[in-house]
């Protein structure tokens, strides 16, 4: 494990040249709003260690070469993993292939496991024993320390054997395009305007709730990030929504910090909050829906895919309703489905 600066150093210089990088990230988020980077593992065609970033003063070298232009990331389930880069770069990657994706391209279950994946493609079976270690302990065992490197020793042969697929099955561009949102830098920014969208149960409030709710949210989010506390160690959903309908009343000083916090958010308060409301399909909604999902797993037999990755229920509702941000009216999706989804609209 690379604890120095020196020892860093070293193994840049050793992956000077690759630009297929194997990535994994070990961390700690139980009590912070924001990860605690603890590990960062790398393989190349050519080497393979992990980094100790609670050992590292200076990170930028790392960086430097993580975010270079030519540098390809490939990493399993890569949201949680670029997000706890982030906090600490402040930068994306340039190019990325999330192998989990580019699996359920290829028919896999849509969450399939690094672990199970391996087994499939390599055939070899991987510990699991250290899913729920606390990576902030130190000395780390040196088990846990292989087993964080087998996260990345096997994603290239992985990589390597999912790219042929998919470019057979000509889905490559597919993938990219879906991958391309991983890059979204909204992803890992705090967004006060949009808090509302993590709490449960909101859109089954009456209208009249929804501002006060979405407000609650948003002040919610700000002390969590002040904090650096988990949001629901603030207010939990039970107890926001409680406090919407004025069912429990909030504590004096949290009353008070709210109100500060609206008096300084104008542009929160003047904003209207659209939250969709929970209505049930009718009869004739769930209809049409049967008869698309028919269409689309018909479709999804002929490229080979988990209809799934297509559209799900409540997409396919929206689309009925008229929802013109469901994800099929753009890009392949919309390429295989255009003349079927006219069709059915028609009828």
């Amino acid at each position: 494990m690379i604890q120095t600066q020196q020892q860093l150093t070293n193994f840049l210089n050793a992956i000077k040249t690759d630009t297929h990088l194997a990535i994994d990230t070990e961390f700690k988020r139980i009590d912070t709003f924001y990860p605690i980077l603890c590990l960062v593992q790398i393989a190349t065609k050519s080497a393979v260690d992990c980094i100790d970033i609670l050992a590292i003063e200076n990170l930028e070298p790392l960086f430097d070469k993580l975010y270079q232009k030519d540098s390809i990331w490939i990493v399993h389930a890569a949201r949680q993993d670029i997000e706890a880069l982030y906090y600490l770069s402040k930068r994306l990657p340039s190019q990325l292939f999330d192998t989990q994706i580019a699996a359920h391209f290829l028919n896999h279950p849509a969450q399939i496991s690094y672990q199970n994946l391996t087994e499939i493609l390599q055939g070899v079976l991987l510990d699991k024993a250290y899913t729920r270690l606390d990576w902030t302990t130190r000395p780390l065992p040196e088990e846990a320390i292989e087993y964080a490197l087998d996260d990345v020793r096997y994603l290239i042969k992985n990589y390597s054997q999912l790219i042929e697929q998919l470019t057979q099955e000509q889905k490559l561009d597919w993938l990219m395009a879906d991958g391309l949102e991983l890059s979204n830098i909204n992803l890992y920014l705090p967004n006060l305007d949009q808090a509302w969208k993590k709490v449960k149960g909101l859109s089954r409030l009456p209208k009249s709730i929804h501002q006060k709710a979405a407000h609650l949210a948003a002040w919610r989010e700000s002390q969590a990030i002040d904090n650096n506390k988990p949001r629901k160690w603030i207010m939990s959903d039970d107890q926001l929504i409680n406090y919407s309908l004025n069912k429990t009343k909030m504590p004096d000083q949290d009353k008070t910090t709210f109100s500060e916090f609206l008096s300084r958010q104008a542009q929160l308060t003047q904003q209207r909050i659209q939250i969709d409301t929970h209505q049930a399909p009718s009869k004739s909604e769930n209809k049409q829906k049967n008869e698309l999902q028919i269409l689309i797993k018909k479709i999804a037999v002929q490229y080979n895919l988990d209809e799934a990755i297509i559209a799900n229920d409540k997409t396919l509702i929206k689309f009925i309703r008229s929802n013109q941000s469901v994800n099929f009216f753009t890009g392949w999706r919309y390429h295989i489905l255009k003349e079927e989804l006219e069709n059915a609209k028609q009828s």
